[in-house]
């Protein structure tokens, strides 16, 4: 059976500039802006793939009503997403009866998990012309929940050595992150934790960080990205820190797609941006949403609606990634309360442990990667694949070294 899969970075942030010009897509940025590589590991090997930009305000997406971009939350992208769906698979009928997934990273932990209920949801009473053939979704190193993500962020740094005694006990004996509302006392502890992420990639704690001034000094954008009120978890996003943008295994790379975008020869081929519209620069995260209006503190009841309700759902965590780490991800799915079938176990990339696996009652798997930071597919591009093929086929990746 024929796949096709969506994919989704975020908040605010271009699933064209991260997913597919530095991840997984057929081609890649590189420092010679002038030319592309070729991606040896793209998932376009493995199913159709197609990137969305949303919300409006996105990446040369727009918006010809500017209230739109004071309404821009939680609700509002999946509902927006969902409608743009439906028009494309009318646009493109040859593709409706293809297996359908959903996949994303970091706040696509919100994104993926409620596009797909609208999609579930409306299935339910759709017309032959509007049904969806979905099938699942899977997301990586995804915020899911604000208590546990912010807890396993300050426990994973003291784990690795990251942080100092001190600072652990100041954080974890001043900070509620099950409360929204923060102290002095808190804020305090959190600045002094977030101080050791200026000197190293808090996105792959073992990754070097840029150090070519000609690429950061490009004064197209800088990598701390645009700050946007309202986006959970609520205490670790009031810090500015918070809201820095990951490299990859080129930790300029950033840099370089920025260049490509904003190439108006690019924009031209892409047909993007060809009418003037949009009268500011490509950026890899918005600089348009100011605003946030909602967004739930957990998206563990979607998922586990929808694990009951038979969707497919496979969870991924690169084990190097400091921003919403491995150890918020265990903490979040404990949360959910499902028996274990399958334990704690290996899975293997040829002779080399690629990560560790449990499966849960009702399908849902965890997956690590070994070594991989928040965006596995740049930092693991084989695993990555390897990852994905297992999950359309619904099989279990190897448990042995082959």
């Amino acid at each position: 059976m024929a796949k096709s899969t969506l994919l989704f970075a975020g908040p605010g942030c271009s699933s064209i500039g991260y997913g597919e010009a530095e991840e997984l897509g057929p081609f890649l940025t590189q420092k010679d802006v002038s030319e592309l590589m070729l991606n040896q590991q793209s998932w376009n090997k493995e199913a159709n793939l197609l990137f969305i930009e949303a919300p409006v305000g996105v990446g040369f997406s727009y918006t010809n009503t500017s209230s739109d971009l004071n309404n821009i939350g939680d609700k509002f992208t999946a509902e927006d997403s969902y409608i743009f769906l439906l028009n494309w698979f009318k646009r493109f009928p040859q593709f409706k009866s293809h297996d359908f997934f959903i996949a994303g990273e970091s706040y696509a932990g919100h994104y993926v998990p409620q596009l797909s209920e609208k999609i579930f949801d409306e299935n339910k009473r759709a017309s032959p012309e509007d049904f969806i053939n979905f099938k699942g979704f899977m997301i990586g190193n995804a915020l899911l929940d604000d208590d546990t993500d912010q807890t396993g962020m300050i426990d994973y740094a003291w784990d690795h050595a990251v942080i100092s005694d001190q600072v652990y006990h100041d954080v974890k004996s001043n900070c509620n992150f099950s409360d929204e509302n923060s102290t002095d006392a808190c804020n305090a502890a959190l600045d002094a934790y977030y101080a050791v992420y200026d000197i190293i990639d808090m996105y792959s704690l073992y990754a070097p960080v840029c150090l070519d001034s000609a690429a950061s000094a490009s004064g197209i954008s800088t990598k701390n990205g645009h700050f946007i009120s309202g986006v959970a978890p609520k205490l670790a996003s009031r810090h500015s820190q918070w809201h820095q943008k990951p490299t990859g295994y080129d930790p300029c790379a950033y840099y370089y797609t920025e260049a490509y975008f904003n190439r108006g020869d690019v924009q031209e081929a892409l047909h993007a941006n060809v009418s003037g519209s949009i009268p500011y620069n490509w950026t890899h995260c918005s600089d348009v949403i100011n605003y946030w209006n909602d967004s739930p503190a957990s998206i563990l009841p979607v998922i586990r609606k929808l694990v009951d309700g038979g969707v497919r759902v496979w969870v991924y965590s690169g084990d190097a990634d400091g921003r919403i780490p491995v150890t918020a991800t265990r903490y979040t799915l404990r949360k959910l309360g499902l028996k274990t079938v399958q334990e704690w176990t290996p899975w293997y990339d040829r002779q080399e442990v690629g990560g560790w696996r449990i499966v849960y009652d009702q399908g849902l798997t965890f997956v690590t990667i070994r070594g991989a930071g928040h965006e596995v597919p740049t930092f693991a591009p084989r695993q990555a694949r390897q990852l994905v093929r297992a999950f359309l086929a619904n099989k279990q990746l190897p448990s042995s070294p082959f």
